[in-house]
Protein backbone atom coordinates (compact mmCIF):
# COMPACT_ATOMS: atom_id res chain seq x y z
CA UNK A 1 0.00 0.00 0.00
CA UNK A 2 2.53 2.44 1.16
CA UNK A 3 4.92 1.56 -2.11
CA UNK A 4 1.99 2.02 -4.66
CA UNK A 5 1.34 5.49 -2.61
CA UNK A 6 4.93 6.44 -3.79
CA UNK A 7 5.09 4.86 -6.89
CA UNK A 8 2.03 7.17 -7.80
CA UNK A 9 3.17 10.55 -6.28
CA UNK A 10 6.59 9.55 -8.10
CA UNK A 11 4.97 9.65 -11.45
CA UNK A 12 3.11 12.71 -10.46
CA UNK A 13 6.95 14.64 -9.85
CA UNK A 14 8.39 12.69 -12.96
CA UNK A 15 5.95 13.09 -15.37
CA UNK A 16 4.92 16.94 -14.07
CA UNK A 17 6.49 18.44 -11.14
CA UNK A 18 9.95 18.11 -11.93
CA UNK A 19 9.84 20.41 -15.19
CA UNK A 20 7.23 22.66 -13.73
CA UNK A 21 9.48 23.32 -10.73
CA UNK A 22 12.83 23.42 -12.89
CA UNK A 23 10.95 26.12 -15.34
CA UNK A 24 9.84 27.96 -12.64
CA UNK A 25 13.42 28.60 -10.84
CA UNK A 26 14.72 32.15 -11.62
CA UNK A 27 17.96 30.53 -12.90
CA UNK A 28 19.23 34.50 -13.00
CA UNK A 29 18.27 34.87 -9.57
CA UNK A 30 20.63 32.23 -8.46
CA UNK A 31 23.46 33.50 -9.96
CA UNK A 32 22.54 36.98 -7.87
CA UNK A 33 22.15 35.25 -5.43
CA UNK A 34 25.60 33.23 -5.77
CA UNK A 35 27.22 36.82 -6.69
CA UNK A 36 25.75 38.37 -3.52
CA UNK A 37 25.94 36.15 -0.58
CA UNK A 38 28.79 33.48 -1.63
CA UNK A 39 27.71 29.91 -2.65
CA UNK A 40 27.95 28.81 0.97
CA UNK A 41 25.89 31.45 2.05
CA UNK A 42 23.17 31.26 -0.48
CA UNK A 43 23.22 27.31 0.00
CA UNK A 44 22.91 28.27 3.49
CA UNK A 45 20.12 30.42 2.63
CA UNK A 46 18.29 27.78 0.70
CA UNK A 47 18.68 24.93 3.81
CA UNK A 48 16.68 28.16 5.27
CA UNK A 49 13.91 28.41 3.39
CA UNK A 50 13.69 24.71 3.22
CA UNK A 51 13.13 24.60 7.04
CA UNK A 52 10.82 27.06 7.19
CA UNK A 53 8.26 24.67 5.48
CA UNK A 54 9.35 21.94 7.96
CA UNK A 55 8.74 23.55 10.71
CA UNK A 56 5.31 25.02 9.36
CA UNK A 57 4.28 21.16 8.04
CA UNK A 58 5.46 19.93 11.76
CA UNK A 59 3.75 22.56 14.46
CA UNK A 60 0.22 21.43 14.64
CA UNK A 61 0.99 17.91 14.30
CA UNK A 62 -1.39 16.19 12.35
CA UNK A 63 -3.93 19.38 11.67
CA UNK A 64 -0.83 20.86 10.01
CA UNK A 65 0.63 17.68 8.18
CA UNK A 66 -2.46 17.11 5.35
CA UNK A 67 -1.52 20.46 3.39
CA UNK A 68 1.93 21.26 5.19
CA UNK A 69 3.85 18.31 3.84
CA UNK A 70 2.58 18.63 -0.01
CA UNK A 71 4.00 22.03 0.34
CA UNK A 72 7.06 21.04 2.35
CA UNK A 73 8.04 18.95 -0.72
CA UNK A 74 7.82 20.96 -3.07
CA UNK A 75 9.23 23.43 -1.17
CA UNK A 76 11.82 21.01 -0.32
CA UNK A 77 12.79 20.25 -4.04
CA UNK A 78 12.59 23.67 -5.15
CA UNK A 79 15.71 24.37 -2.71
CA UNK A 80 17.23 21.65 -4.20
CA UNK A 81 16.83 22.52 -7.94
CA UNK A 82 18.21 26.06 -6.35
CA UNK A 83 21.23 24.77 -4.30
CA UNK A 84 22.24 22.85 -7.75
CA UNK A 85 21.69 25.43 -9.88
CA UNK A 86 23.94 27.21 -7.68
CA UNK A 87 26.68 24.94 -7.37
CA UNK A 88 26.53 24.32 -10.81
CA UNK A 89 27.39 28.05 -11.44
CA UNK A 90 29.77 28.45 -9.05
CA UNK A 91 31.96 25.55 -10.04
CA UNK A 92 31.56 25.96 -14.01
CA UNK A 93 30.31 29.53 -14.70
CA UNK A 94 27.19 28.55 -16.17
CA UNK A 95 23.59 28.78 -14.69
CA UNK A 96 21.92 28.23 -17.80
CA UNK A 97 21.54 24.16 -18.63
CA UNK A 98 19.22 21.80 -20.35
CA UNK A 99 16.42 19.62 -18.19
CA UNK A 100 17.85 16.73 -19.34
CA UNK A 101 21.40 18.10 -18.23
CA UNK A 102 20.20 19.70 -15.04
CA UNK A 103 18.08 16.10 -13.82
CA UNK A 104 21.11 14.07 -14.88
CA UNK A 105 23.09 16.35 -12.05
CA UNK A 106 19.71 15.80 -9.70
CA UNK A 107 20.17 11.75 -10.19
CA UNK A 108 23.40 11.70 -9.22
CA UNK A 109 23.39 13.78 -6.30
CA UNK A 110 20.42 11.81 -4.73
CA UNK A 111 22.43 8.40 -5.45
CA UNK A 112 20.69 7.29 -8.73
CA UNK A 113 22.57 5.83 -11.17
CA UNK A 114 21.41 7.94 -14.67
CA UNK A 115 22.50 7.14 -18.07
CA UNK A 116 23.43 10.03 -20.54
CA UNK A 117 19.78 9.99 -21.54
CA UNK A 118 17.02 10.87 -19.08
CA UNK A 119 14.40 8.41 -19.61
CA UNK A 120 10.80 8.95 -17.71
CA UNK A 121 12.15 5.95 -15.94
CA UNK A 122 14.96 7.16 -14.73
CA UNK A 123 13.12 10.28 -13.25
CA UNK A 124 10.81 8.11 -11.82
CA UNK A 125 13.37 6.42 -10.02
CA UNK A 126 14.79 10.03 -8.22
CA UNK A 127 11.38 10.93 -7.72
CA UNK A 128 11.42 7.97 -5.58
CA UNK A 129 14.46 8.24 -4.26
CA UNK A 130 13.57 11.85 -3.04
CA UNK A 131 10.22 10.91 -2.07
CA UNK A 132 11.27 8.05 0.46
CA UNK A 133 14.02 10.19 2.19
CA UNK A 134 11.18 13.00 2.54
CA UNK A 135 8.21 10.60 3.74
CA UNK A 136 10.83 8.34 6.20
CA UNK A 137 10.78 11.89 8.41
CA UNK A 138 7.41 12.51 8.16
CA UNK A 139 5.94 10.60 10.33
CA UNK A 140 8.40 12.19 13.68
CA UNK A 141 5.75 15.56 12.91
CA UNK A 142 3.13 13.87 14.22
CA UNK A 143 3.50 15.48 17.84
CA UNK A 144 3.29 19.41 17.67
CA UNK A 145 6.22 21.60 18.15
CA UNK A 146 8.51 18.33 18.46
CA UNK A 147 7.27 17.90 15.20
CA UNK A 148 8.38 21.25 13.76
CA UNK A 149 11.80 21.27 15.57
CA UNK A 150 12.24 17.72 13.64
CA UNK A 151 10.98 18.89 10.52
CA UNK A 152 12.78 22.48 9.89
CA UNK A 153 15.73 20.37 11.13
CA UNK A 154 15.55 17.60 8.50
CA UNK A 155 14.96 19.93 5.53
CA UNK A 156 18.04 22.14 6.43
CA UNK A 157 20.37 19.45 6.66
CA UNK A 158 19.02 17.91 3.86
CA UNK A 159 19.68 20.50 1.30
CA UNK A 160 23.21 21.37 3.35
CA UNK A 161 23.93 17.84 2.50
CA UNK A 162 22.75 17.79 -1.03
CA UNK A 163 24.87 21.15 -1.16
CA UNK A 164 27.83 19.41 -0.20
CA UNK A 165 27.53 16.41 -2.13
CA UNK A 166 27.37 18.76 -5.33
CA UNK A 167 29.84 20.77 -4.36
CA UNK A 168 32.43 17.54 -4.30
CA UNK A 169 30.79 16.79 -7.43
CA UNK A 170 30.67 19.35 -9.67
CA UNK A 171 34.71 20.19 -10.15
CA UNK A 172 35.81 22.02 -12.82
CA UNK A 173 34.79 24.93 -15.39
CA UNK A 174 35.78 22.99 -18.06
CA UNK A 175 34.55 18.99 -17.03
CA UNK A 176 31.72 17.85 -18.34
CA UNK A 177 28.66 17.65 -15.70
CA UNK A 178 26.59 14.96 -15.23
CA UNK A 179 27.03 11.40 -15.26
CA UNK A 180 29.37 11.78 -18.64
CA UNK A 181 31.98 13.74 -15.68
CA UNK A 182 34.98 11.44 -14.74
CA UNK A 183 36.11 13.90 -12.02
CA UNK A 184 35.28 13.21 -8.60
CA UNK A 185 37.45 15.47 -6.52
CA UNK A 186 36.68 19.27 -5.70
Amino acid sequence: MIRQSINKRANLLATYAFRRIFDRVDKAAVKKGVDEMGLNGFIKHCARLAATTGVISGIGGVATLVVGVPADVLNTLTQQFRVTLAVLYAKTGDYEVGFEDFMAIVAISVGVEAGVMITKTALIRIAERLLIRMSERTAARIVPILGAAIGGATNYFFIKGIGASLKRMIVARSAPVGPRSTATGS
